[in-house]
């Protein structure tokens, strides 16, 4: 795998309903993941436990992943009947040569570089989430997440972010910090200074809603 520095950024204190995970696998591999429970649903109980199980899953390909999440689909629908324990989640598999990216629900996963950037999965801004209606937990069979495999260049980006951070930042306000950083740090430093100036006007970019919107915010920022 093509080396990579990472760096992750959180604030819970809206709902405290967030989790992510970065692991590392050993060799360059890496697994980054980032789950946004849905407020109100048992959200905080669902993203933890299958962030639990991400970590103790033995995670080979984007099939195992599909396969995990399938089976913690099938344990949350039994016990909250598509209306409680529900969580999106959107990962990152760094196998190889090659990015396996898989999400269920509307936490996008960006790629971004100098030619640009590109929305690999997810639903990212405004106030009608629709990815929630494919999060875990929501229906008995779990509908196909999105799946795709990228390879990865020098130079490359990935941001994975949920909802408390596009919903506040455009994605071009987003790729140009991103683009112009030198390291994640100073990427999630600028992104964090943003939201929290805005957090105290009140007031985003019109394309993105005009009022703020004070959610749990998570994300994950790896430079290639």
């Amino acid at each position: 795998m093509l080396a990579s520095t990472v760096t992750t950024m959180q604030d819970n204190s809206a709902h405290g309903e967030d989790s992510f995970l970065s692991k590392d696998l050993g060799g360059g591999d890496f697994l980054d993941v980032v789950l946004d429970g849905v407020t109100g649903h048992g959200g905080e109980q669902a993203s933890t436990e299958l962030r639990d199980a991400l970590i103790a899953g033995d995670l080979n390909n984007s099939e195992d992943i599909v396969n995990l999440l399938t089976e913690m689909n099938a344990d949350f629908y039994s016990v909250g009947s598509g209306r409680f324990l529900l969580t999106t989640v959107s990962a990152v598999l760094g196998r190889g040569e090659n990015l396996q990216i898989v999400s269920a629900g509307d936490s996008p996963v960006f790629l971004i570089n100098n030619q640009g950037h590109h929305k690999l999965s997810g639903n990212a801004g405004g106030f009608l989430h629709v990815g929630v209606a494919r999060a875990i937990g929501a229906s008995e069979t779990l509908g196909a997440p999105a799946v795709m495999e990228i390879t990865p260049r020098a130079g490359d980006r990935i941001f994975l972010a949920t909802d408390g951070i596009t919903d506040n930042m455009t994605i071009e306000e987003l790729a140009e910090v991103i683009r112009n950083a030198a390291t994640p740090e100073e990427a999630s430093s600028k992104i964090e200074e943003t939201i929290k100036e805005r957090l105290q006007d009140g007031r985003v970019p019109e394309t993105i809603g005009v009022r703020f919107r004070y959610d749990d915010r998570t994300g994950i920022l790896r430079f290639f």
